[in-house]
């Protein structure tokens, strides 16, 4: 857990540092469109929505942007019409990685995976073929400064969390994904401000790799992410601190 979520840090300073803004924006627009259509545009009543909406505000993604995004997803607005698909498969050495997209053209994202595993010397799988290595959790991060960890703890528990940790200057919070709600909803009250949140899938296992093979994976991973249909990427891949420090 705690590698993941340092790879996720990594992967968000990047996104940040090489100033690809206009897909991260196309990216929450179709969650944010996708969260409207299954929930309603009321981000109060749909706490998908509402996380959604807070994205798009971290992200400095304009109103009428994120207004319109909305309307898209109740269907005042005529749009394309996203699909919420799931790809499975095996990167180099045995990786399993499981992706999550929104698609309005299934056939072109599956294909384009197909040739970004095959290029890179892995393979795409059916569903199910990875699945089972990965729990769906909901994680809060929560920065640390000015709050205290017990009375956090006491908070979360009762909300129906499973765990706090702490790395560096963040407090991890992980519970079950049906919890997200009651968690999110806890600390709103409590006015705990959270960096990041959302539903993420956690590997039961891991793989530890040489850091040439390593970088191998890194790189596949890189490209998959890249992918306009993408929305998120997991993987087995240990990422301990000397992991980390070869793939960056």
């Amino acid at each position: 857990m705690a590698g993941h979520n340092k790879w996720s840090k990594i992967k968000r300073q990047k996104a940040v540092a090489d100033a690809r803004r206009s897909k991260v924006w196309a990216r929450i627009t179709r969650d944010i469109m996708v969260a409207a259509r299954e929930g309603g545009g009321d981000p109060g009543m749909n706490p998908r929505l509402a996380l959604a909406i807070e994205k798009a505000k971290g992200e400095n993604m304009p109103k009428e942007n994120i207004e319109r995004a909305i309307k898209r997803g109740t269907g005042e607005i005529q749009g394309a019409d996203y699909e919420e698909v799931t790809y499975e498969g095996y990167a180099p050495h045995g990786v399993a990685v499981f992706i999550e997209a929104l698609t309005d053209n299934t056939n072109r994202t599956v294909a384009d995976l197909r040739a970004l595993f095959s290029k890179a010397g892995g393979s795409l799988g059916q569903s199910g073929s990875v699945a089972f290595l990965f729990e769906r959790k909901s994680v809060f991060e929560i920065p640390a400064a000015g709050v205290d960890e017990l009375d956090l703890f006491e908070r979360v528990v009762e909300a129906g969390a499973e765990d706090l940790t702490r790395e560096d200057d963040t407090f991890i919070v992980t519970a079950p994904a049906e919890q997200f709600g009651a968690v999110q909803a806890v600390l709103e009250a409590a006015g705990i401000r959270v960096e990041e949140a959302g539903l993420q899938r956690i590997p039961t296992t891991t793989v530890s790799l040489a850091p040439e093979a390593a970088r191998k994976v890194a790189a596949l991973i890189e490209r998959i992410e890249d992918h306009p249909d993408v929305q998120a990427v997991y993987t087995t891949l240990q990422l301990d601190e000397a992991t980390i420090e070869a793939i960056t």
